[in-house]
């Protein structure tokens, strides 16, 4: 009952808590289970996803989808742009012309940190946008089309 009436608030008191977790451990990525904290803390799960409400306002954590919260570290700020416009910006940065092959779903997953099964989604609306070609079992998507370039021509 006295964490409820705690004039700081018991999801201030977790997010500290969870934040000394993650300096205390270089190696940590993922955010406790909302499960995990509710056990350990004694705290429901409002509570929890509180806490996690103040570590993403730092800037020390972000949700997601379908999965667990992720630590944020420093080196992470690099880019935090959509990965649809991270994975566009391919077609610039390798080169890329029209009929050749585009970068795997496995490679890309890589380059980016991030799962197959997000690269497959943003690799499914560029071919839905005509900017590479169907996925075949067996043969690479190829380039399409390039993306219009009219965001860099403005001065």
């Amino acid at each position: 009952m006295s964490q409820e009436i705690s004039p700081r608030g018991t999801f201030l008191k977790i997010a500290d808590v969870v934040k000394s977790q993650i300096e205390a451990d270089a190696e940590m990525t993922e955010l406790p289970t909302v499960a995990d904290l509710m056990s350990d803390h004694g705290i429901s799960r409002g509570v929890a996803l509180r806490a996690f409400g103040v570590l993403k306002e730092a800037g020390i954590a972000e949700p997601v989808p379908g999965g667990r919260w992720r630590v944020i570290r420093a080196s992470d700020h690099a880019d935090r742009r959509p990965l649809t416009e991270r994975i566009t910006e391919v077609f610039g940065t390798d080169g890329l012309k029209v009929g050749q092959p585009f970068p795997s779903a496995s490679t890309l997953s890589s380059r980016f940190h991030v799962s197959r099964p997000t690269v497959a989604k943003v690799l499914d609306k560029l071919e839905a946008a005509g900017l590479l070609s169907e996925a075949r079992q067996g043969k690479p998507r190829t380039v399409r089309a390039l993306p219009d370039r009219k965001e860099r021509s403005e001065p």
